[in-house]
Order: C-alpha cells, then structure tokens, then sequence
C-alpha cells in the first residue's frame, strides 16, 4: 500500500495502524451492503493512547476474519454524521476504512483535510500559557453534494494564526485524530465520562481567503 499526499482533488485522507480492540460488529445496511463498527487503538509517543471508532463495509473486510488484537493498517477518510441521543442531534466522528490489511508495522496515525471554517474560530491558553485555538472544518466530499464536519484543535503560532481567519475561509490541515476523556455534568448533580474526538493539528496552510476578511481589507483600506 502506498502513503499519498492529497493531489488538487482530493479533501480528505487517512491512514492509521493501530490493533483491534473491539470486535467488529454490524452497524447498518446500505442498498443491500452491510457495514461494521469496531474500535482501533493508537498508541502516541507519549503512551497516551487513541480509541479511533472505524466504519468498513463487509464487501472491503471480506473473510479475514479480523480480531481483537489483530494489528491492521487502515485507509480512507475521515467522516461524520449526525445521530439523535436523547432527542439532541450528536456528531458522530469515525474513520471511514477503504482499505484494510494486517500489518506487523508501528503506529501510525495521519489525517489531511481540505475545508471551510463555518464557524468562528475560539483561541484560548492553558493554565501552562500553550495556545490552542477550536476550529469548525466542513469538508466537501469528492463527487458528492455532502459535507462532514470535522472539530480540530490547532497549537502554538497556528492557533494565533487561525484565530484570525473569519469564517469561509478554505484551509489544509494535517495532524493526527486524537479521543480524550471529559466528565459531562449532568442534573442533579451527576456527571459521566465521556469521549471527544478532533484532528489535532500540527500543520495549517490558508487556500484562500474568507469573503468576510476581503470585505474587511478593503474597508481599512
């Protein structure tokens, strides 16, 4: 299998090494194509280590009877969808596998996409004084009118630099797909643990400019 850069079409792209921890267990049927969820651990250099959930047809995992612990590569893309959970509308992040096979390699861990900000972005520091700035991508499928949405996380000069890009504007990123643990408060003074999922960022190139940040220029000028 060979690792590819995106080319001038292309807006989303990921590959991942990691073991099964999960088994792979139907999910939904498509036109007839049944499509399984498992789940995939990554370790970092940290040791801190990712639960990736991953989505492959039946058709592309085929009989390699794949187990917990197996060591797979896997490529495709990065997605979402939304899902009603208790009456609210949840996004839904997952690797949408193409391509799967076993792999004695180590771990990997790589996701480029091409997007839109469609939401302001939202800067802050760490109580250790490290910026990080939220964004909001919203990345156009290849032949196809729908869009995923993607949370990512940016650091250092790049969460200044995003920061101040308005929304529209169409950026590359590249980085890693990162879970973290959070406790949700909930009523009654009750909380849960809970899983986030975001693109963390270690590059940031600006396509084009936003409408919005034209429109400012030339209201300086």
């Amino acid at each position: 299998m060979n690792y590819k850069t995106l080319n001038e079409k292309q807006t989303n792209m990921a590959t991942v090494i990691g073991k099964i921890v999960t088994k792979p267990t139907i999910s939904h049927q498509i036109e007839g194509e049944n499509f399984l969820d498992f789940m995939v651990e990554v370790e970092r250099l940290s040791k801190t280590k990712d639960i990736i959930p991953v989505t492959i047809s039946e058709r592309i995992l085929g009989d390699g009877n794949y187990q917990i612990g197996d060591r797979v590569l896997l490529s495709g893309q990065y997605r979402s969808h939304n899902k009603n959970v208790d009456e609210k509308n949840k996004l839904i992040l997952h690797l949408f596998a193409k391509d799967i096979e076993n792999t004695d390699k180590m771990e990997m861990n790589e996701v480029k996409l091409v997007g839109y900000l469609c939401k302001p972005p939202i800067y802050r520091t760490t109580p250790f004084n490290r910026e990080i700035c939220d964004i909001l991508l919203a990345v156009n499928r290849m032949n196809n009118h729908r869009s995923d949405y993607i949370p990512c996380i940016v650091w250092g000069r790049n969460a200044r630099f995003v920061s101040n890009l308005p929304v529209g504007s169409k950026i590359e990123v590249s980085g890693r797909i990162q879970s973290r643990s959070y406790t949700k408060k909930l009523e009654n003074d009750l909380s849960e643990e809970r899983t986030a999922y975001e693109v963390s960022c270690n590059l940031v190139a600006l396509l084009e400019k936003g409408k919005e940040s034209e429109k400012n220029e030339k209201e300086i000028i």
